[in-house]
């Protein structure tokens, strides 16, 4: 893969991560293709996890 297409990709995931920590809802979404988008709700799902654990 290219580096420039991971770090598309790496970007996308990460502001998945940022708006799943801020509570967004994962129809927040800016993207609608599905590598990016698929990127962005792993983040998203990842952030969701921490938030759950860590809120105990």
């Amino acid at each position: 893969m290219k580096r420039q297409k991971r770090d598309r990709l790496e970007r996308a995931h990460a502001q998945g991560f940022k708006a799943g920590l801020a509570g967004r809802s994962k129809e927040m979404c800016p993207y609608e293709n599905l590598d990016p988008r698929s990127h962005w709700l792993g983040g998203w799902r990842e952030a969701i996890e921490n938030r759950i654990m860590y809120k105990v």
